[in-house]
């Protein structure tokens, strides 16, 4: 059976509820899986579509959109906000990054299928009903239990230029303390490729990390995103600008992955300039006195954007990130 939203996209005023994908199980034999969504609408104009929870363990996007969605009169704007607080609801409320259901990646999963499963379903949705509304898109993401990030907003490198520099002025509208271009390494089955192969705007974020938000994390996505909206005319005035430093992470050699298991010894912080060869992480064998740990290097010069989180790795674990930084 298809989602079903249980409010208008089309109607004025602040509309929140659900979008109810039917999902038969052992405790609910016509049981429902609920995917809250407000739409704020004030006549004729542009429309953002904001989403969180596409990985259920990073959590200022949640926190942000969830209060952009209590607070956003519909009196005050011009056109529609559309609000996923928490798109794969399954893994926000089981605090993962993947589905409890069914073990999906959401943001590996689109475009999607309609017959597919409940995380192939949510995509499917997203990409044919959604995207298709939205004149601009931001995706708000942080590094969840694995990842910790210095706290940038991004855009990705794209074969259509003009559709780049759109996407590249919404990131610095949105104005994080960080602005990232990004050439993915892993864009198959992405959000953010589904949203850029319809030609929409995008803009993506990496807020902090750890499975958990700090106070500053979140005054970035709930000031961005605001930004955002004065950004296209939703709402009325000027972005509030301030200080961005730019970054550049232009191909592989940007990543910094474990090869071995053990525990992770940082040797550098988020945000120190490194050079190239420079160690960046030490792995101590676990349960081995006296042997040495195993270094590693970062294999270009720049600034240390990303590092593995918490103590624990094992091989094909991701150590780090250095990027390119650019003027601000």
């Amino acid at each position: 059976m298809a989602i079903t939203p249980t409010i208008p996209f089309d109607r004025d005023g602040a509309h929140h509820g659900f979008l109810r994908l039917p999902w038969s199980r052992d405790d609910s034999a016509w049981g429902s899986v609920m995917i809250p969504i407000s739409v704020i609408r004030n006549g004729d104009g542009p429309t953002a579509l904001f989403v969180a929870g596409n990985h259920g363990d990073e959590y200022e996007g949640l926190i942000a959109v969830h209060e952009l969605a209590a607070t956003l009169d519909p009196a005050t704007i011009r056109g529609r906000v559309i609000l996923l607080p928490a798109l794969n609801q399954p893994a926000v409320a089981a605090g993962t990054r993947t589905s409890p259901i069914d073990g999906g990646n959401l943001n590996r999963s689109f475009p999607g299928r309609a017959d597919g499963t409940v995380t192939q379903k949510i995509a499917d949705y997203v990409s044919r009903e959604l995207i298709p509304l939205a004149d601009l898109v931001c995706d708000l993401h942080s590094g969840g239990r694995t990842l910790d990030f210095l706290p940038f907003a991004a855009v990705h490198v794209l074969n259509d230029k003009a559709h780049q520099a759109a996407c590249e002025a919404a990131m610095r509208a949105f104005n994080a303390p960080w602005s990232a271009i990004m050439l993915e390494i892993d864009a198959v089955g992405m959000f953010d490729t589904e949203v850029e192969a319809q030609g929409k705007v995008f803009v993506t974020t990496e807020l902090g990390g750890g499975g958990s938000a700090t106070a500053a994390s979140v005054a970035v996505a709930r000031k961005g995103l605001r930004n955002l909206l004065h950004h296209m005319g939703i709402l009325p005035g000027a972005p509030d600008i301030g200080p961005s430093r730019v970054l550049d992470m232009p191909d592989d050699d940007c990543f910094t992955f474990c090869e071995s298991a053990g525990m992770m010894e940082p040797l550098v912080d988020l945000g120190t300039t490194v050079g190239k060869g420079d160690a960046i992480a030490r792995i101590w064998p676990l349960g081995r006195p006296g042997q040495a740990p195993v270094a590693y290097h970062a294999r270009r010069s720049g600034v240390l954007v990303s590092r593995h989180f918490p103590g624990l790795v094992k091989p094909g674990d991701c150590l780090g990130v250095v990027a390119v930084q650019g003027p601000a």
